[in-house]
């Protein structure tokens, strides 16, 4: 289970790293908000507000992104081994290995590379309520499932 755990600790780093970013966005963006000043080219002060608050708007809907990962992630028991795929499965296969958990990329644990996939990602669907020995084609290649951890 320690491989499922720092997978499982790799996300939440990245989810927090994530949640760092966006905060900073939304300071920046307020801070620019409340520093313009209105200049006697009227348009263009207008303007730039506007584009300001629309970035304030999609720094809001990334925040609300972050916050839907992490309550995903929350759901995750590390200590449960699965016998079929679901959330929180680590699935190795002759392809690649991938933790049903949220999108965050290549996670390399003891110089094996792992997939933190969303169970909403294509490849996550084909996965769910598979077992061991069951062979999957995914884009045309084929592989099995070796272990579900």
């Amino acid at each position: 289970m320690i491989i499922k755990e720092t997978l499982y600790n790799r996300c939440l780093n990245f989810i927090d790293e994530r949640l760092i970013t966006v905060n900073k966005t939304i300071s920046d963006i307020q801070n620019s908000l409340q520093s313009e000043t209105k200049s006697s080219a009227g348009d263009k002060h207008e303007t730039g507000r506007a584009m300001l608050q629309l970035e304030r708007e999609k720094a809001g809907h990334q925040l609300a992104e972050i916050e839907k990962q992490e309550h995903i992630l929350q759901k995750i028991n590390i200590d449960t081994k699965h016998q079929k795929v679901t959330l929180g499965s680590v699935v190795i296969t002759t392809q690649a290995n991938y933790f049903i958990a949220v999108s965050a990329g290549e996670i390399i644990v003891d110089n094996t590379v792992y997939f933190a996939i969303s169970a909403a990602t294509p490849m996550a669907q084909l996965l769910l309520s598979k077992s061991v020995d069951d062979e999957i084609v995914f884009r045309g290649n084929g592989f099995r499932i070796l272990s579900i951890l």
